[in-house]
């Protein structure tokens, strides 16, 4: 398999893992073994539904389940390509079918696909025999028919490419019978056809082939070499049909029974005769050990009267020629006390409830001992130390009653030894154990680990994230131990508790439901409730506190002066400061806590670097050195506010100062407007604006004409009449030297200036006079005053003309 990258092949296996999984969809294809490597297995373009373009945007890889990675993937055909050859035979034997398990994954989203690849058996195996040749020795009496089990031979290949048929070289004498077995395999025999004749044919030599189904069929062989031996006249003798003997039990091993014994009047291999067991039971292949050249019986096992008080042994011995004899050897054994009590259960109450009561039967079991007299007589008894006792009743039986409570969750089980004891000497004792357990009652509620829990979380958390794991242990067992887990309603902040947290009832994890904000809402608590499976079900309580952690998430902000986005305000310095002197004061605030919130100020940039200093935990402006007549009349500082969070959030606040000579002249900020805005501004209203100039234009040279005549033919008449009546055109002032002398009236302006710091505009505000100006002289010639007065209209006059 090729791998596409290995962080994303580990990355995504750890998501596969914990996307539970979830297979999709299973694909099944096929490949013939012994196949080249780089060979095409198949495309899964069409089964994974995709194409091309969306495969290569998703990502896929392969994933191998066997032990070598026989196939990679192309991730941008989506081929499936053979790596190495494979032998099927070796990667699975005799097993049917062969199949090699993948699973392709596919990213974004994740999918989950089970790939199998069935490697097809090609008959690259011949049958083979375990020898090349095989010998049968067979007396010329030998019947007709007679037939001889020939071994099989084996191929490595599977199902009909395996061995289908046996075959024989042409012959007089034999014929080669195939039989099938259930389970589908060959078997041949050989089968005697005509009357053996030694002095006509001593020997014979056939070929048995093997062949498989296969294309092509391959074939096995093997050389069969039979022997044709003379007649054998003779048939084994034993002295006696059936041989008595006696064995005490518990006799040692390699002991010897007895000895047959048969004799055949034949020479050479005729008469030389084995003997061997005939269908015995199994009893007697464990007691016993046959000679086969001498007939003796010797003990192999133990010889137990109380089990087998005696053996019918039945012995077959078989000369060279295969003529047979058979015998009866009876062995009787002879008792002896040698036997323990036996304890034999007859019923158990098990498993035993809990709430069980006293002198309840728990279990019933007899004694025995195959012994005769006192060395029969049991006595039985238990542990005193268990909540349990025997009771002896009729024929050799106990009870097992309980005497006190019982509570699973101190002991679940009791293994009680029951001793039983025989009256014999030396005295015989045996032992048995029951096993006991205690079934469960649902007597105890779950208990929670801690009484209070206090859990933390870093704000701004992804939704779904683990806040912590409570948990609930149940000393019952099996369903009524078996814990789910619950969040009580309640409200946190007007919402519900679901819209804040959630628990898997399976394992108690507490997970986040939303992003949580610590500047809205620092803790909370919500109540846990964990309920068994028992009928009726238990339940128990816990309440959960969970912290939200502060995260350096907001950037200070500053309060003073505002910062928003229009020109700076002005702050005004006089130019007699001196050093030290206190120009103004950022405010900033920072919505987190603990050092996230703690500020430092600084100087970014000035267009003085050495005039202002920033007190860097107060925020202070202030004068370093007295300002000079050189230092620009319009000073820009920009001021760095930055918190002691990691990482740390900063912002800067633009102060304007304007260095005056007095606070009493007028001073007007100057706003810079860019000119790149201005020219957006010009471009969005050029039309607008050229349509109302024309406009306004028109109206405004007919509105002139109209008003020039009208104050024409006005001042025409309104001079007329003033050169009649000779009225004064100054205001009549009470003569007063003193404020005259002072100039209080003579140009006497008035000002507002309006200084507003932070405000949207804090530009100087500028009012008319509130008197108009005359000049006022000494009224010793109100003639004079007259002349001036009509010499001041005649300029009024000429000045509108």
């Amino acid at each position: 398999m090729e791998m596409l990258q290995n962080n994303r092949q580990g990355w995504s296996f750890i998501l596969y893992l914990c996307m539970c999984g979830a297979i999709c969809e299973s694909f099944h294809y096929s490949l013939p073994e012994e196949k080249k490597s780089g060979t095409l297995v198949a495309n899964v373009l069409k089964d994974l539904s995709v194409d091309v373009k969306e495969l290569s945007a998703r990502g896929i890889q392969l994933i191998s389940k066997s032990t070598e990675p026989y196939f990679q993937l192309d991730p941008h055909s989506g081929d499936v390509i053979l790596q190495d050859r494979i032998d099927r035979e070796a990667l699975c034997g005799q097993k049917d079918p062969c199949i090699l398990l993948s699973e392709i994954v596919l990213e974004n989203p994740l999918q989950v696909y089970r790939m199998e690849v069935e490697i097809e058996d090609v008959n690259d195996n011949p049958p083979q025999f375990s020898k090349k040749e095989f010998l049968f020795e067979m007396p010329e009496q030998t019947p007709m028919n007679t037939r001889f089990l020939l071994e099989s031979a084996n191929d490595a290949d599977n199902g009909k490419n395996t061995v289908q048929n046996y075959t024989l070289s042409p012959n007089d004498h034999f014929r080669l019978d195939v039989q099938s077995h259930s389970d589908g395999t060959k078997v041949a025999e050989l089968v005697l056809e005509k009357q053996l004749d030694r002095e006509e044919n001593a020997q014979f030599f056939l070929i048995l082939f093997a062949v498989d189904g296969g294309i092509p069929k391959r074939t096995g062989t093997a050389n069969i070499l039979i022997d044709v031996l003379d007649n054998n006249d003779n048939v084994p003798q034993f002295g006696h049909s059936v041989y008595k003997v006696k064995l005490m039990e518990n006799s040692q091993a390699e002991t010897l029974v007895t000895r047959v014994e048969a004799t055949d009047r034949d020479l050479g291999s005729y008469g030389d005769i084995t003997y061997s067991f005939t269908q015995v039971p199994e009893n007697v292949l464990k007691s016993f050990n046959l000679d086969k050249r001498t007939g003796e019986i010797t003990v192999a096992g133990k010889i137990d009267y109380e089990k087998d008080r005696s053996y019918a042994i039945n012995i077959k011995a078989m000369d060279g020629g295969g003529l047979s004899a058979y015998c009866k050897v009876i062995v009787e054994v002879e008792d002896r006390n040698d036997n323990a009590p036996e304890v034999t259960l007859t019923s158990i109450a098990s498993p035993l409830p809990e709430d069980s009561p006293t002198d309840m039967v728990v279990a019933l079991f007899s004694v025995t001992d195959q012994d005769s007299g006192d060395n029969g007589r049991v006595v039985c008894n238990i542990e005193t130390n268990l909540p349990f006792l025997l009771k002896a009743s009729e024929n050799s039986y106990y009870q097992l009653v309980t005497q006190q409570p019982l509570d699973r969750e101190k002991a679940s089980e009791y293994n009680i030894t029951i001793t039983a004891t025989d009256r014999g000497s030396p005295r015989l004792t045996s032992t048995r154990i029951i096993n006991v357990q205690i079934s469960d009652v649902n007597d105890n509620a779950p208990v929670f680990e801690k009484s209070l829990y206090e859990m933390q979380i870093q704000e701004n958390n992804i939704p779904g994230l683990l806040i912590g794991l409570v948990q609930a242990d149940d000393l019952d067992t099996e369903r009524n131990a078996k814990v789910t887990y619950s969040l009580l309603p309640g409200k946190v902040s007007d919402q519900p508790m679901s819209s804040y947290v959630s628990i898997n009832s399976e394992t108690g994890n507490l997970y986040a439901v939303q992003s949580l904000d610590y500047e809205q809402i620092k803790d909370f608590q919500v109540s846990v409730r964990a309920v068994d499976s028992g009928s009726p079900p238990l339940s128990s309580e816990v309440k959960v506190r969970v912290v939200i952690v502060d995260e350096n998430d907001n950037a200070p902000f500053i309060l003073y002066p505002l910062q928003n986005g229009t020109s700076p305000s002005n702050d005004l310095v006089p130019r007699g400061a001196e050093a030290g002197y206190l120009v103004t004061k950022v405010v900033a605030v920072d919505r987190d806590s603990g050092q996230n919130s703690w500020l430092s100020y600084e100087p970014l940039k000035a267009t003085e670097p050495g005039l202002f200093s920033v007190g860097a935990q107060n925020g202070e402006v202030k004068t370093m050195r007295p300002i000079n007549q050189r230092d620009a009349f319009r000073q820009k500082l920009i001021i760095g506010v930055r918190d002691n969070g990691h990482p740390p959030q900063s912002t800067s606040a633009t102060l304007s100062i304007l260095l005056v000579d007095g606070f009493s002249d007028p001073y007007m900020k100057m706003v810079d407007i860019p000119k790149d805005e201005v020219v957006k501004e010009e471009d969005r209203t050029l039309t607008l604006y050229l349509v109302i100039c024309l406009a306004a234009i028109s109206f405004i040279f007919l509105v002139s004409v109209t008003v020039f005549i009208a104050i024409k033919i006005h001042k025409r008449r309104k001079f007329m009449e003033m050169s009649t009546l000779n009225f004064p055109v100054g205001p009549n002032f009470q003569e007063n030297g003193g404020d005259a002398g002072a100039g209080s009236l003579s140009r006497a302006y008035n000002y507002e200036v309006c200084l507003a710091g932070g405000s949207l505009s804090s530009e100087f505000k500028f009012l008319r006079p509130l008197f108009p100006v005359f000049s006022v002289a000494p009224a010793q010639n109100q003639g004079v005053q007259r002349i001036s007065s009509e010499h001041t209209e005649d300029q009024l006059i000429s000045q509108v003309r």
